[in-house]
Order: C-alpha cells, then structure tokens, then sequence
C-alpha cells in the first residue's frame, strides 16, 4: 500500500515525500531519493554504488521492484521501478553533502538521542520497579533475622529457618513480585467479635495465666471490624488472603490483650479461613501447619510498623500458593 508520511521536516517545512510502505519498511525510488535530498541523480547513484561497494549493505536486502503506475506526458504508464529502502536512505543521507543532508542528518541524530533517552528512562524506570521487588524480599528476610534472633533459645525448632529458606524459595517462584491481592475474590464469612472470643475464652484452660486474654482495650474490637471495612463501595480488602493476612497482623500487633496476643492472632486466623473454606485443601489436608503457623506469627510480632506492607505481601503470597 501507499502511504503518505513525513521523513523529516525542513526548516521552511516543505519537506515530504510520498513512499511505498511495505515488508514493515520505507522504500524510495532513485527519483524521489534525489528530491529528498535536494541532490543530483548522479550525485545519489554515485553514493548507492559506494554503500554496496563497501559491503556496507547488500542489494538484495535493500533494494526491490516494484509496478508502479505514474503520468508520463497525458498518458498513465506502468513501469517496474526499483525502490530502497530505509536502511538505504539512512546510509545515503549520512552521504550526501548537501544542505538537506545535513538538515536530515541533524533530525535523525536528534530522533536516534531521543529514543535512547527514552528507552534509557524506561529501562530505569524497570529498573527502579525490581529493586523495590528486591527491596521487598530483603525486608522480609531482615524481619526474620529479628525473629530467629529474638527466639535464640529455641534455637533447636528449625521451622524458623526453613520459613527463610522458604522466602528464598518464594523469590525464585515468583522473580517478579510478591502478591498484593489474594485470589480468592467472593463474599466472605465475617465472625463476629462475640464468636472470636469465645475461641479466646477456649484457650484459657489450655494456659496457666491470669493475664492471658485480659482485654487492654478495645482494639480487638476494632481489628475485627477493620477487615470488613469498604470505601466508596469497594473493600478496601477484597480477598479471602488480605482479609486473613491483615487479621493476623492487627491482631498480633495491636496487643489488645495483656498476654497471649500472638496465640489469639494466630487461633483467629485459622478461624476465619475455616469460616471461608481455605483451611484445608482439596486433600482435606491444613493448608498451614501447626509449626508454620507459629514461625508466621513470630515473623508478624517481630516487625517493625514500617514494615507492615512487606508483611501483608508475604502472608497472601504464602496463602496463595498453599
């Protein structure tokens, strides 16, 4: 097909040449190479020879015939006419020494930094995206140190470590990025705060302590509401695994109680995914074990507030992939 388009613009703005387009490539006859550049036949001839001739490009990659139906005289002829292509009339115009060569040599130097400056910017831009990816994981494994560090005395429980080989593990699954939403997007059964506490109240036999479950205030209250919350008719958790993820993490975090809170977190998070169907797999088998969900609790507790995004992430991506 034919196109018309517009190599380059001249100074006075006169400049455009109708082209063939085709095989994804401009083609130029000799003529219109000559108009292009404001030079002679011979002058553009003499340059096509000396491009083939240096083995700088080869004709039968460059050059084609094509029918072309033109007006000679009162009459419409058709003739087949040999066209270059763009690969040509880049090396031609680096050639030819007239003042639209150089006035062409400037517009495609200026197109070449341009692309580079833009494809510089978008690879740094990629960049800057991998390294917060990176950012990300090593966040992750430093929280994890914390925790290894602050159960030194149990340091015979190899869950902890494994939970790092885990993170290693988890990055080489998914190079590019940690989860931020879950995949489990249906209505979701919500307890009551009423029914948390009496799983609490449960527990109270199992653990020798006066304190344990003694309410500080009223943020279990409120970490239970908060993961039915919505905004502007959208939740703000959507998933099945945010729900649950953030659940853990306020309860754990916000020490509503006097003792106990990492327990209660962790017995109200199995909780909540029994309501909805994500405890157990296709097996009938828990998706998370006793010991993994101690090592997740303690890696909750021993992050830092800045830290909660990286935390989140990690709990739906670990759900996800359970």
């Amino acid at each position: 097909m034919e196109n018309q388009i517009e190599i380059y613009k001249s100074p006075d703005g006169a400049t455009q040449v109708e082209v063939k387009f085709e095989e994804e490539t401009v083609w130029l006859t000799q003529a219109q190479l000559v108009s292009l550049f404001a030079s002679s036949k011979a002058n553009i001839s003499e340059h096509i020879t000396a491009v083939y001739s240096s083995g700088e490009l080869q004709p039968f990659a460059t050059v084609r015939k094509f029918r072309t139906v033109r007006q000679e005289g009162k009459r419409m002829v058709a003739r087949e006419l040999e066209y270059y292509n763009l690969d040509m009339i880049i090396s031609v115009g680096y050639r030819v020494n007239t003042k639209r060569g150089i006035q062409f040599r400037q517009w495609a130097t200026q197109r070449l930094k341009d692309f580079l400056v833009q494809g510089y910017a978008i690879n740094e831009k990629r960049l800057a995206e991998k390294q917060m990816q990176v950012e990300t994981l090593k966040t992750g494994i430093r929280i994890l140190s914390r925790a290894i560090e602050e159960q030194a005395e149990r340091a015979e429980d190899e869950s902890l470590i494994l939970f790092a080989k885990g993170l290693e593990m988890l990055d080489d699954y998914d190079h590019e990025a940690l989860d931020i939403k879950g995949k489990t997007i249906r209505e979701a059964v919500l307890p009551s705060v009423a029914e948390y506490l009496e799983i609490v109240a449960s527990m109270r036999s199992v653990y020798s302590s006066d304190v344990f479950a003694k309410p500080k205030d009223q943020s279990f209250e409120s970490s239970v509401a908060q993961i039915g919350q919505s905004f502007g008719g959208e939740e703000l958790y959507p998933s099945i695994e945010e729900k649950a993820a953030t659940l853990l993490y306020l309860i754990v975090k916000n020490h509503s109680f006097v003792d106990g809170n990492k327990r209660i977190g962790a017995a109200c998070f199995l909780y909540f995914l029994e309501k909805n169907k994500l405890l157990f797999n296709d097996q009938q088998q828990m998706i998370i074990s006793n010991k993994a969900l101690a090592t997740l609790t303690l890696f909750v507790a021993a992050s830092k507030a800045e830290e909660m995004d990286t935390v989140r992430k990690l709990i739906i991506s670990i759900l996800n992939r359970t």
